[in-house]
């Protein structure tokens, strides 16, 4: 059964209260069909993931294409959906607000604004541009009924400014600022954990896991976390496989590549009837 954009909403926000859950992050409807198949909670848009499957680098979608992208995730699944709505895909404030609102009426159940620029020479948004970003973004989910969790992004350590206590103050400027949540890309250790936890406590902090790590989900639920996001790592590891089986194509005219490859019976399965 079908459930409402309120009812995702809600659950969604319910996963946030105790414990620590999973947001794989598909890429297109039938990756969002089959993470659903596995029985996971909630799913997490990824921009690289989705400008990848677009032939686009990340960061160059358009905001209409993102749109439509986050409300064709919305229609495919009965689980809530967090967007990766990067900068807001505005130059001011003012932008911020009228694109979070319009990404709200997508249907998602939460969104992260993030504080990098893309420009590599100022990785980074002064930090009171930043929270009154932030703050657009909170002003504009409350005119919408304010159940969409807002996520507030500090990007430090994926922009090469891995600086732990900037991280911090910025966290908490986003909780201040009305952020529901809160994300520091790019950590990895356990220090850097538990100081995030710490400083933001009682609101919950998403972890990035994107790449092979050493702790495992009881690891980090043990340090606090509240959920665990994986970025653009599944579609990474999907390209990844198509990579290894192309090139041997090309380079050896083998077709060695397609031993892993999943079972047509079990991926057309996924899809019937859906």
């Amino acid at each position: 059964m079908s459930l409402t954009v309120q009812q995702k909403r809600a659950a969604f926000k319910a996963l946030h209260t105790k414990g620590c859950f999973l947001l794989p992050n598909p890429w297109d409807i039938g990756s969002a069909l089959y993470l659903q198949s596995l029985g996971f909670q909630a799913l997490a848009s990824t921009s690289s993931g989705f400008a990848w499957s677009q032939g686009r680098p990340d960061g160059e979608v358009p905001l209409a294409g993102v749109l439509a992208h986050l409300h064709a995730l919305v229609e495919a699944t009965d689980l809530p959906v967090n967007a990766d709505f990067e900068d807001g895909h505005a130059v001011d404030a003012e932008g911020v607000a009228r694109n979070v609102r319009m990404a709200v009426d997508t249907g998602v159940a939460g969104l992260s604004i993030e504080d990098s620029t893309g420009n590599p020479d100022a990785p980074l948004r002064d930090i009171l541009d930043a929270v009154d970003r932030m703050r657009a973004a909170r002003a504009a989910i409350d005119s919408a009924g304010g159940d969409t969790l807002l996520v507030g992004r500090a990007e430090n350590f994926i922009v090469g400014r891995p600086d732990l206590p900037d991280t911090i103050a910025r966290l908490k400027a986003y909780s201040e600022a009305g952020a529901d949540c809160l994300y520091a890309p790019g950590i990895h250790s356990r220090e850097q954990i538990i100081a995030i936890v710490r400083a933001v406590a009682p609101k919950p902090v998403n972890l990035l896991v994107g790449s092979v790590s050493d702790l495992t989900l009881q690891d980090i639920t043990a340090l606090g976390v509240r959920r665990v996001s994986v970025g653009g790592g599944l579609a990474r590891a999907a390209w990844g496989g198509m990579q290894k089986a192309a090139r041997i194509l090309a380079q050896e005219g083998r077709f060695d590549g397609f031993a892993d490859a999943a079972p047509y019976s079990e991926l057309n399965a996924v899809f019937i009837n859906k």
